[in-house]
């Protein structure tokens, strides 16, 4: 039995003392015997309270005390007799007592020792017996086997015979058929014999004609062999003139070529300097327009310092005040000319659109201010003034168109 099966076994006998009205103290000194002496554990409170489930943590080792407490008095071996002293008397006994107890320890070890051996053979025992199990079913199973396959083969004999008695029956039938096969052999074989003497005697006559026919073939390929030296020989003849002829021409092709790669890299020079010239007269015809353009500019403050030259600015001014109030007449206009013109500034939107930059034009000293956008014109003048002063003023330009 384990540990847990003794603990099972130790609380029924606790639960059969306790139906038979037991104490506390002897459930307790109960399952400190069995503890001690049966399962060799020193007995503790916790021990014996898992075991009798009842007492207090005061009462329990009370208990324990007095167990431990009859266990030394039963140790202690009175020796009376003789005139031995009272101490002594103890001391023996607690000697004897020592010795009972290293005796039954002894006792114990032993007792242990034989069980282990004993479980010891008793498992090589059982090993033993599932081994021989193990071979006898191992023997079985081959016993079977062995009778199964004997009995196939007997069944393998008998089919064997049978098939030997049926091979043996139409064994004479088949040497019947293949005596009548070999007579109609021997007959195919003599026919065939006299077929092959035959064709070997045709043989033979094809054998000289193809004799005859590879001499005829030689004498042919002779004479073709020499008909064909004799056209390579007029072939060269005719071609080595070609051949002079033709490396004059690559001669002459060569010299075409290396004329031809000096006039292209000529080409090639000459449009580099056409290229360059070209250049450089882009270069001066964009000079020439700037400085034009520089010239005409200079040409237009030249003419507008002479016009302001020629009268004071504040005349001018009020003049152009004037005018385009509209207080001075037509003829006023045409008497003044173009003397204030220097100090004429062209409006920069039109009245009538308010979108269009005016332009001002002169042809045959006659000047005219004129909208891109709606085409308003003040129509030709004799002056700037006067043209100004018509494009600004509606009403002029309306009397004027």
């Amino acid at each position: 039995m384990n540990l847990d099966e003794e603990r099972q076994s130790i609380r029924k006998e606790l639960d059969t003392l306790r139906a038979n009205g037991a104490r506390r103290q002897e459930l307790s000194l109960h399952a400190c015997k069995r503890l001690f002496f049966d399962l060799g554990i020193r007995p503790s409170m916790a021990a014996v309270r898992e075991l009798t489930q009842t007492g207090s943590a005061s009462d329990i080792p009370k208990d324990v005390d007095s167990f431990w407490e009859r266990i030394r008095s039963v140790s202690r071996v009175r020796i009376s007799g003789g005139a031995i002293p009272k101490s002594l008397e103890e001391r023996a006994g607690e000697l004897l007592g020592a010795l009972f107890e290293d005796a039954l320890a002894h006792a114990r070890a032993s007792l242990d020792e034989e069980r282990q051996e004993l479980r010891t053979l008793l498992a090589a025992a059982e090993r033993d017996s599932h081994e021989g199990k193990i071979r006898r079913e191992v023997s079985q199973e081959a016993i079977q086997r062995s009778e199964v396959r004997a009995d196939a083969a007997w069944e393998r004999v008998r089919v064997l015979e049978t098939q030997l008695a049926a091979a043996n029956t139409s064994g004479s039938a088949y040497q019947e058929g293949l005596k009548a096969s070999v007579r109609r052999l021997e007959a195919e074989n003599e026919s065939l014999h006299r077929r092959v003497d035959v064709e070997q005697s045709a043989n033979a006559g094809l054998r000289d004609r193809l004799d005859a026919l590879q001499g005829e073939m030689r004498q042919n390929t002779e004479h073709y062999a020499q008909q064909i030296k004799d056209a390579v020989a007029e072939a060269e003849r005719r071609v080595k003139p070609m051949l002079v002829e033709l490396d004059s021409l690559r001669a002459m092709a060569t010299t075409y070529q290396a004329g031809v790669r000096d006039a292209s890299r000529k080409e090639f020079d000459f449009i580099q300097q056409l290229a360059a010239a070209k250049a450089r007269g882009d270069r001066l015809d964009a000079q020439l327009r700037e400085q034009s353009e520089e010239l005409d500019l200079l040409t237009r403050q030249m003419a507008a310092l002479r016009a302001q030259r020629g009268i004071s600015p504040a005349i001018a001014d009020l003049l152009c005040h004037l005018a385009s109030a509209g207080r001075l007449s037509a003829n006023e206009l045409e008497s003044i000319g173009t003397a204030v013109d220097g100090h004429v500034t062209i409006p920069l939107r039109c009245p009538k659109c308010a979108d269009g930059e005016p332009e001002l034009s002169q042809v045959d000293g006659r000047y005219e201010l004129l909208c891109p956008e709606c085409e308003h014109s003040s129509g030709t003048g004799s002056s700037r003034l006067t043209a100004v002063t018509r494009f600004m003023s509606p009403a002029q330009s309306a009397s004027l168109s």
